[in-house]
């Protein structure tokens, strides 16, 4: 969210990553699930991009790069220090939806991220949706592609 305001922090998001998947990920499929999971992401943020749940500064068509390299991080801890939100299901869901829409709304502060639809509204469609969401990229991360 820094790097909305200072890029050269993308630098460093990115190196943290390439150390990530470089040398501690258990194996090469995981790049792949990251990128699944981080592509769920930027479909679903571009979405409730267009549909108006929260705008960023500029005239934005796409996500902001900062938005979609916080997608690469986050899919890169599902398999680390979120796997205990795999199983059960359940605690997944409690994460998403106490900390997915928190996430939403640090942004919000730190990276002058709009919320139209007002701070209360916005996180509570943000919970509903992150309640579901985690389980199902846990799912996304664990399953190859066919």
């Amino acid at each position: 969210m820094w790097g909305a305001h200072r890029p050269w922090l993308l630098l460093v998001a990115i190196a943290c990553l390439a150390l990530q998947l470089g040398w501690v990920a258990k194996a090469f499929n995981e790049w792949r699930g990251v990128l699944r999971v981080a592509a769920c992401g930027w479909v679903l943020d571009s979405a409730l991009m267009h549909l108006g749940l929260f705008t960023f500064s500029g005239n934005t068509v796409m996500l902001p790069l900062w938005l979609a390299l916080l997608w690469l991080l986050f899919a890169s801890t599902l398999n680390y220090s979120l796997n205990w939100t795999k199983h059960p299901w359940w605690l997944g869901s409690l994460l998403g939806a106490v900390a997915g829409p928190l996430s939403y709304w640090g942004g919000a502060t730190l990276a002058g991220v709009g919320l139209p639809l007002g701070v209360w509204p916005s996180l509570l469609v943000l919970a509903l949706i992150w309640a579901m969401l985690m389980p199902a990229l846990h799912w996304v991360a664990g399953h190859p592609a066919r």
